[in-house]
């Protein structure tokens, strides 16, 4: 039975979120609970239940995990969360009969925190969901942003589904962001010609929480473990040989992962349907303009290869909340460019030297260049050997230094 809340919208509130994925409810959830005197409405232009059907998983720092324990909601995930342990890094060849392992680390962000954990993006999603309903946040769905009026007080947002007047608007939209575009808001970006394979996979024997990094001359395939003997892939390939995988019937498919997974934990079998994503960099030239605020990946797409791009979002999160709610409690207004400027500033560097750091690092993996694979093996294997790198590489991980926002510290705003 669907919620009368959700049929029609109010016509005025003080913030609409334009995404209902983990950025879009993470910001609504974190501005309603921080300052419940401030309306928030979020509208979605996919249909009511389309999330549900989400088979991925994304890799959660430590310190996003601090955000969504202080947001009431991490209770809810922690059953289905498994805590990464360990991480090793390889660099081969496909038919290479054995990997060498170059990197291996593993460690806590504090004593009895893991430095991260893999969640289904289905149970991130419905208990973030679960909590903007205890907080009477709207949901609307199928109501996607067809137009704009940008006032000197105001912004009015155009839906399918009517419209509304707010101080602020933010585009959680997705890299494909269409209230970008509305906006005026150009971008960089670079087509890596790569796709990404998603899947979900059983196995015989326990993983121990390690996850594995495995660069090869396509690109990294990353097997991250899940809970109940199961793991999830991002298996990159160049478009063209990911479409001929899909295409494939199970069997073709199932031996070609077994060649890139190998047999260490026994026999393998494929759970629901694979699916591949295409990637690249985007990177937005403004987060901000007057009423409108960018966020996750309508602000930065970024390549998985580090695994960074739903703590990117949540950083965003952490972020706009913070600036908002304290422009509130100061009596400033939460739309102004100068408001929202404060947010631009403290994500803008972070969120381009993530994107040219995974733009590089997939440049530097994902080829079969002798000289190149030399280096990389001579540089991880100098890493293996240094234990503040390591240490560094951690803290990194676990999403933890000296700028973070206060939720992601796990303190309130």
């Amino acid at each position: 039975m669907s919620d009368p809340r959700l049929e029609t919208l109010p016509e005025r509130a003080d913030i609409v979120v334009a995404g209902a994925g983990y950025v879009g409810l993470g910001t609504a959830v974190a501005i309603r609970q921080a300052a419940p005197e401030l309306s928030v409405v979020l509208v979605d232009a996919a249909p009511d239940g389309v999330w549900e059907r989400d088979t991925r998983a994304s890799a959660i720092a430590a310190a996003a995990v601090r955000m969504l324990t202080r947001l009431g909601v991490w209770e809810a995930i922690a059953p289905e969360a498994q805590a990464i342990r360990e991480m090793i890094v390889t660099d081969s060849r496909t038919n290479d009969p054995v990997r060498p392992v170059f990197l291996t680390f593993g460690g806590e962000a504090e004593p009895g925190e893991p430095f991260a954990h893999m969640v289904p993006n289905v149970a991130l999603n419905g208990a973030l969901r679960a909590r903007a309903d205890e907080l009477g946040i709207p949901i609307r769905s199928g109501a996607a942003v067809t137009g704009l009026q940008v006032g000197p007080a105001s912004v009015t947002v155009e839906t399918g589904a009517g419209a509304i007047e707010a101080k602020l608007l933010v585009a959680a939209d997705g890299v494909r962001s269409a209230i970008r575009d509305m906006a005026g808001i150009r971008t960089v970006h670079t087509d890596y010609g790569q796709s990404g394979i998603v899947a979900t996979v059983r196995h015989e024997r326990p993983h121990e929480g390690r996850a594995e990094e495995h660069f090869l001359p396509a690109g990294p395939f990353a097997i991250l473990p899940l809970t109940d003997n199961r793991s999830s892939l991002v298996w990159t390939e160049s478009t063209a040989e990911a479409e001929r995988l899909l295409r494939a019937d199970e069997m073709v498919f199932e031996l070609e992962l077994e060649q890139r997974f190998g047999l260490k934990l026994g026999a393998l079998t494929v759970e629901g349907k694979p699916r591949a994503f295409p990637l690249g960099l985007t990177l937005a030239r403004d987060f901000v303009k007057p009423r409108i605020a960018l966020a996750g990946d309508a602000a930065h797409g970024i390549h998985p290869i580090a695994g960074q791009g739903l703590n990117l979002g949540f950083k965003d999160v952490a972020a706009l909340a913070e600036t908002v709610v304290e422009a509130a409690r100061l009596g400033l207004d939460i739309g102004a460019l100068d408001t929202l400027q404060r947010y631009e500033r403290w994500r803008r560097f972070d969120t381009v030297q993530m994107g040219v750091t995974t733009d590089v690092l997939n440049r530097l993996f994902s080829n079969d260049n002798p000289m190149l694979r030399a280096a990389r093996s001579f540089g991880l294997s100098l890493v293996d050997r240094a234990p503040f790198a390591k240490r560094y590489f951690i803290e990194q991980a676990s999403g933890l230094n000296p700028s973070t926002p206060r939720l992601l510290r796990g303190e309130p705003v």
